[in-house]
C-alpha cells in the first residue's frame, strides 16, 4: 500500500506547479486503485478549501514553505481537519513523502509543523470580507460581486456551498431507471429524467447510452430552448446540451473551436446514439456569411468564469483572476454577436454561463439589445429555482441544487 498522501501530492502538484486543472490532473496520474475514491476526495477537498489551508500553514509557519512543502503540508492539514485522521499517522506519512521526493532537509520543519498545528489556534483575519474569504475559501473580489449582486447572506451560501452528489441523466425505459434507482440514495430533480445521487458508480449502461453525467443546470438550460427544426449550438464541448437538443430539435449543428473537442462532441453522440448532430470545428467569435440566418434558433453558451460551478470544479478558484471578467465579457459579447447573424428573422437567440455575476450575464445582454436592435428580450422560466434579473434567469447553487447558471431568451424581430 502506498503512502496515503503520495497520490494526491503528484495530482496536486500537477495543478499547483503546472497549471493542469484538476480533473486533467486525476485523469493523467497513475493512483493506486483500490484507493482511487480516497484520493479523489482529498484532491477536492484540498482544492475546495485552499484559501483555508493556505492560510492554516501561514499561522503555524514563519516562513512561506517552498511549493512541495506547501502541497504536502495542505493534503495532511486537510486529512487532519476534514477526513479526522490521527496526527501521528498523517505526521509520520508526510514526513516520509517529504524525504521521498528529496526534500530531507524540510522533513524536520514538516515534523515540528504537524505536531504543533492546532486548528482552534488559527484566528481568522480581521474584517469581515477577508475573515469570510478565508472560511468559506473564496476569494475577495469574488465575493464582493456575490454580496452587491445578492446580499450578503446569499452571498455567504453561495460561497460556502459544497456539492453533494453527482447529477445523472437517464435515457432507458422505465423498467431500466426504476433497476438503477432502486436501493440508491438519490434525489429528484424537476426534470423526470435526471436525479441527483449521493453515490453512483459508472457501468456498462454509460457506454451504452443508457445514462450520463449532466449537470442539472445544463439541464436546464436545454430545457429553456424550444423544439426547432434546425438548431445551432455555438460553444458545444463536450456535448451534453448538443445531445439534449437532439432529442426535440429535428437538426443540431455544434460549432466547437478546439478539435480534440469537438471529436469529444462526436464520441459523446455516439454514445448516446443521436445521428442528427453535425459537429464543425470553427470559432464562433467570427462571423461566416455562409450560416446568415440559416437556423430556427442559436444556442450561445458562453466561455465564461465559471464560478457558478466552483463545487463541481473547486480549482476555478485558484485559476480564475479578477481580470478574467473583462476579458470574457468582451470575449462573450463577440460570439453573441457573430452567431446572432445566425439567427432567422422570428428566430430565437439564447445566451447561457455558468457564472453567477453580473458582469458576464445581464451586462453582456444589455451591451448586446443596445447593438442590435433588431432583437429583443422574450420571458424565460424554468422549474429549477432560480430568480429574475433584467433580462434572464440566474440559477444559484444555494436555490437551484448546486445549479449556478444564467439564461437569457431573444428573439430576433420578423
Amino acid at each position: 500500500m502506498t503512502n496515503p498522501l503520495a497520490d494526491p501530492y503528484f495530482i496536486l502538484n500537477k495543478v499547483y506547479g503546472g497549471g493542469a486543472y484538476l480533473k486533467q490532473a486525476i485523469a493523467e496520474t497513475p493512483v493506486e486503485e483500490q484507493n482511487r475514491a480516497r484520493t479523489v476526495r482529498i484532491v477536492y477537498g484540498v482544492m475546495e478549501n485552499d484559501i483555508y489551508l493556505e492560510h492554516c500553514i501561514r499561522a503555524f509557519a514563519p516562513k512561506n514553505p517552498k511549493l512541495p512543502v506547501r502541497i504536502v503540508l495542505k493534503i495532511s492539514v486537510y486529512m487532519l481537519l476534514f477526513l479526522g485522521k490521527k496526527k501521528y499517522m498523517v505526521t509520520d506519512n508526510a514526513v516520509s513523502l517529504v524525504k521521498k521526493l528529496g526534500k530531507g532537509g524540510a522533513a524536520g520543519f514538516v515534523n515540528a509543523f504537524l505536531r504543533a498545528f492546532d486548528a482552534d489556534k488559527v484566528k481568522l483575519p480581521a474584517g469581515e470580507l477577508a475573515a469570510l474569504s478565508v472560511r468559506a475559501s473564496y476569494p475577495q473580489f469574488a465575493l464582493t460581486r456575490l454580496i452587491k449582486a445578492y446580499g450578503k447572506d446569499a452571498a455567504e451560501k453561495i460561497a460556502s456551498f459544497r456539492a453533494e452528489g453527482v447529477s445523472v441523466r437517464f435515457c432507458c425505459d422505465e423498467e431500466k431507471l426504476g433497476g438503477y434507482l432502486a436501493g440508491g440514495e438519490y434525489q429528484k430533480t424537476p426534470f423526470a429524467d435526471t436525479y441527483i445521487f449521493r453515490n453512483f458508480a459508472r457501468g456498462e449502461g454509460y457506454d451504452e447510452g443508457e445514462y450520463t453525467f449532466q449537470s442539472v443546470g445544463s439541464v436546464a438550460i436545454a430545457a429553456g430552448v424550444e423544439p426547432c427544426e434546425n438548431v445551432l449550438d455555438a460553444c458545444a464541448a463536450p456535448g451534453g446540451k448538443s445531445v439534449l437538443l437532439s432529442e426535440k430539435c429535428a437538426k443540431v449543428t455544434s460549432f466547437e473551436l478546439h478539435p480534440h473537442r469537438t471529436a469529444l462532441i462526436e464520441s459523446y453522440a455516439k454514445r448516446m446514439h443521436r445521428e442528427n448532430i453535425t459537429v464543425v470545428c470553427r470559432d464562433s467569435s467570427v462571423y461566416d456569411g455562409a450560416y446568415a440566418e440559416k437556423f430556427d434558433a442559436v444556442l450561445v453558451d458562453a466561455p465564461c468564469t465559471g464560478y457558478g460551478v466552483v463545487s463541481e470544479n473547486p480549482d476555478i478558484k485558484f485559476f480564475r483572476k479578477e481580470e478574467d471578467i473583462a476579458a470574457l465579457a468582451k470575449a462573450q459579447r463577440a460570439i453573441l454577436a457573430a452567431c446572432a447573424g445566425y439567427v432567422k428573422k422570428g428566430g430565437y437567440l439564447y445566451y447561457s454561463t455558468c457564472s453567477v455575476f453580473e458582469e458576464e450575464n445581464d451586462a453582456v445582454i444589455g451591451a448586446f439589445l443596445a447593438e442590435n436592435p433588431g432583437f429583443s428580450p422574450e420571458a424565460a422560466d424554468s422549474p429549477l429555482g432560480h430568480i429574475k434579473t433584467k433580462y434572464g434567469l440566474q440559477f444559484l447553487p444555494h436555490i437551484s441544487l448546486g445549479a449556478g447558471f444564467y439564461f437569457c431568451k431573444m428573439k430576433r424581430k420578423a
